[in-house]
């Protein structure tokens, strides 16, 4: 490689790292303002399930039209477009919380979802290409990382500046009179409102600055085979169902991750702990709580953001394991890790059992970004439309936890985490087949 791409490749890496952070930081920011608007429609468990299955959805129905629009305009006007389509659904937001119209919510948030699909399409193989190919999956753990730590810093952003005063419960708002209810939503809307107005405003900008970014030219506009070729690798197939189980896998466990420890009897524990008393407070105050007098589900639900943090922990040291070591017998290792994380935890009590399946986020850190590029290897001006593909499996997301949570209704806990086990352990024999392959080479 020349040294003029080298440089271009360097600075296209970091203006796209950059964007992992911002579109991580703005999509959360966002989610930390959604309460406030399920606030205002009053939302039911039905219409919770709705949102989820929109989110989710949104990367079912984008993901494969993306892939085939980017081999069409190329990665960057691809980014662009998916930053154009996240301001939009942002903008959405207002007139929904000023009309508490359920439905432009539920499609602003789709837009919202359709837009960081286009971009997921997009970003994650245009980092892959900007390099040699051995080293994209390093390259792609460390722009996940960056977008990891810009998902952990906004709700610290939110609590702080948007979500400083109590939503009212349920019960609380049935006390208020019909004009103390009606000036209390108007106060919501009005909450969100600027917010959405500003984070909309900024992704124009963010759009307007990649569109006048000179980054490389990484791929033929129109490349052959398409779709149909893609649907005959056998080896890119398995990545695609290596995408979709183990985001069912990371979701379903994050989902439960409070029933669990409620069931387990960890608050109770914690709270009889000093130590980790002070630790829950110490992550608390951040969010502007204390658990002095906090319910249960909060003292123990504080620990989660260990397991999401363990996700960014691990991509920054995965990025550097990948480089020296094969990325699919990293791969192999996260994942068997995972397993015995999770056997640990549902065959032990108490605090050995929290901080295994906690530690399970610090073993999923680098399976996202690693069969991502590991499944795009070899596939040349494909890699677009292939990652349409990868990207349409994240409705894993929406299926798996769905499926977990029935095993738990039905048989427990116990049995449920079986379903985590069978997910990793495919991720486990993707790596190992991956890892075959590469020797062979």
């Amino acid at each position: 490689m020349s040294k003029v791409n080298q440089k271009s490749y360097k600075s296209g890496f970091i203006f796209l790292t950059t964007l992992f952070f911002l579109w991580g930081f703005i999509t959360v920011l966002v989610d930390s303002l959604v309460p406030r608007l399920k606030d205002v429609f009053e939302m039911s468990y039905a219409k919770t399930v709705l949102v989820q299955f929109a989110f989710f959805m949104a990367f079912f129905v984008f993901s494969v039209p993306a892939g085939f629009l980017l081999s069409k305009i190329g990665y960057k006007k691809g980014i662009v477009l998916g930053l154009l389509i996240m301001a939009t659904g942002c903008l959405l937001f207002y007139p929904a919380a000023e009309f508490r119209i359920f439905g432009i919510f539920l499609a602003g948030y789709f837009l919202l979802a359709g837009g960081i699909t286009v971009l997921q399409v997009a970003a994650n193989p245009y980092v892959a290409l900007l390099g040699n190919e051995d080293g994209a999956s390093s390259r792609l753990n460390l722009s996940q990382a960056f977008n990891s730590l810009g998902t952990t810093i906004a709700p610290i952003i939110g609590a702080l500046f948007l979500l400083s005063d109590s939503i009212k419960t349920s019960q609380e708002i049935n006390l208020l009179t019909e004009v103390e209810k009606s000036d209390y939503f108007i106060a919501e809307a009005a909450t969100v409102q600027t917010p959405f107005l500003m984070i909309s405003l900024f992704i124009v900008i963010l759009a307007l600055i990649f569109s006048f970014i000179n980054l490389p030219k990484v791929m033929q506009e129109n490349p052959k085979g398409g779709y149909i070729s893609l649907l005959k690798n056998k080896l890119m197939l398995m990545g695609v169902a290596g995408i979709f189980v183990y985001v069912g896998a990371e979701v379903a466990i994050g989902s439960f991750l409070v029933n669990y420890f409620v069931e387990m009897n960890l608050p109770a524990i914690v709270s009889e702990n000093q130590l980790m008393m002070n630790i829950a407070n110490a992550i608390a105050s951040n969010f502007n709580k204390s658990f002095s007098n906090s319910d249960p589900k909060s003292l123990v639900g504080i620990f989660v953001v260990f397991y999401w943090g363990g996700a960014m922990i691990g991509r920054f040291i995965g990025a550097y394991l990948t480089r020296i070591f094969a990325p699919a017998k990293v791969l192999s290792i996260f994942a068997t890790m995972a397993i015995i994380m999770i056997l640990i935890s549902i065959n032990t009590v108490g605090l050995i059992s929290m901080w295994t399946i906690l530690a399970v986020g610090l073993f999923n850190s680098i399976m996202f970004p690693t069969i991502f590029t590991l499944s795009l290897e070899g596939l040349g001006d494909l890699k677009a439309q292939a990652s349409g593909l990868l990207c349409m499996a994240i409705v894993g997301g929406a299926i798996i936890p769905f499926a977990f949570g029935s095993l738990i209704d039905n048989f427990g806990f116990k049995t449920a985490f079986v379903l985590t086990i069978v997910c990793y352990g495919y991720i486990l024999f993707y790596g190992r087949v991956k890892l075959k392959i590469a020797n062979k080479n």
